[in-house]
């Protein structure tokens, strides 16, 4: 069964930084998009990042400067590395896969979600 694993959320100082990982398992052919969404309290969820299986990334306006994306596709692995926190950017984030399994299905997969938090 395809799964996303999420790991290095916590707690970090305004200015602060984290990096964020998520890796995919179970029979997975190749994985043409990897995102970053994230959802504030009370907000919708939101796109913050993405990677193409080809090396291209995209980051939203809002972190531009701040965050970046990278991914290791012999890992099934994405990172978002986030510098210069604001509290603005306290939010759940989740991983989102659209990928092909071995057996040739097309999925979409989501982690559970890591709880990152700016605050002094």
């Amino acid at each position: 069964q395809v799964q996303l694993v999420e790991s290095g959320g916590g707690l970090v100082q305004p200015g602060g930084s984290l990096r964020l990982s998520c890796t995919a398992s179970g029979g997975i052919a190749t994985i043409p998009v990897m995102d970053w969404y994230r959802q504030a309290p009370g907000n919708q969820r939101e796109l913050v990042a993405t990677t193409h299986g080809g090396g291209e990334t995209t980051v939203t306006d809002s972190v531009k400067g701040r965050f970046a994306v990278s991914r290791e596709n012999a890992k099934n692995t994405v990172y978002l590395q986030m510098n210069t926190l604001k509290s603005e950017d306290t939010a759940v984030y989740y991983c989102n896969a659209k990928l092909v399994t071995d057996t040739g299905r097309y999925l979409e997969v989501w982690g559970q979600g890591t709880l990152v938090t700016v605050s002094s």
